[in-house]
């Protein structure tokens, strides 16, 4: 029996990175549906479920993605909504790669560096940054989130309120508020973990300022374009020594992250009850990396 993944991006075109994995990951049928809204995903799941019976059913998969995290997520929770009894199938969320992207990293970190007890330093607020914040917290770690303060981005825009940090709070993440960049880099005072999860070419801490920080031990950039977001770093570093400190860099998290993807995929299709969320993930991201 072939097996089939369900794509349904929130996007209108769907992903063709996420098309391209899934073949890679042996899926045999990709049927992609782009667009798909929360109040769509019940009736899309239950005709592809419906089509075969329970003890094929872990033949069947459904995958969420999409660049919109949030509406990633509601698409997420609507398709768990359409399973009753027997008739379920295995689940991933993973818009804007998410999920693989903080869990591979947090994981990498954590098999060359013991977390526990430590300080860290979330620098940006997007779904990437504030999942590894929480992943950061489940390791032991004392973390505090922080956007970038708008004199990073090299133009005169004035404050305003990161839509993140409504985000970050509600995950009881503890916040800061910087609005300039002293405010930033006083942030890390007693800090031995930061991630810079800022905006793709903006860069966010200096090499003199980082280089010489009393405290800090280990450093990763989810960047891979130029400017990185760490000053005077590669992005291949795989937890590369500068003078004692560690620094991961976007491409060096970027191969293991397409492995996790790849056999999440895979897994999806050795039961129907599975649910790949954040922790899924994770879990499967400590085992590879």
């Amino acid at each position: 029996m072939k097996k089939i993944l369900l794509q349904l991006d929130t996007e209108e075109h769907p992903s063709p990175f996420d098309a391209i994995v899934a073949h890679d990951a042996d899926v045999d049928v990709l049927l992609s549906h782009g667009n798909v809204k929360p109040e769509d995903a019940r009736a899309l799941a239950q005709d592809a479920f419906f089509t075969r019976g329970p003890d094929d059913l872990k033949n069947t998969a459904i995958w969420v993605g999409g660049k919109q995290v949030g509406a990633g997520e509601e698409v997420f929770a609507e398709v768990q909504k359409a399973f009753f009894g027997p008739f379920k199938v295995s689940v991933m969320l993973d818009s804007n790669g998410c999920n693989t992207t903080a869990a591979t990293t947090i994981a990498r970190i954590a098999k060359s560096y013991d977390l526990k007890g430590k300080r860290a330093v979330v620098i940006g607020l997007g779904s990437v940054g504030l999942r590894s914040a929480v992943l950061l917290q489940k390791e032991g770690c004392a973390v505090v989130v922080t956007p970038l303060p708008p004199d990073l981005f090299g133009d005169d825009r004035k404050y305003r309120r990161p839509r993140g940090l409504d985000a970050a709070e509600k995950l009881e993440l503890d916040t800061r508020e910087p609005k300039e960049r002293a405010e930033l880099e006083a942030t890390l005072d007693d800090a031995q973990v930061v991630l810079s999860a800022g905006p793709a070419g903006v860069e966010v801490l200096r090499e003199d300022f980082w280089s010489q920080h009393p405290s800090l031990e280990l450093l990763a950039d989810y960047n891979a374009a130029e400017p990185l977001g760490l000053e005077g770093t590669e992005a291949n570093d795989d937890m590369a020594d500068y003078d004692g400190k560690l620094v991961l860099g976007a491409l060096a998290i970027g191969g293991p992250k397409m492995k996790v993807h790849k056999t999440c995929i895979r897994r999806m299709f050795e039961s129907n009850e599975e649910v790949f969320d954040t922790d899924t993930v994770y879990e499967v991201a400590k085992e590879l990396v």
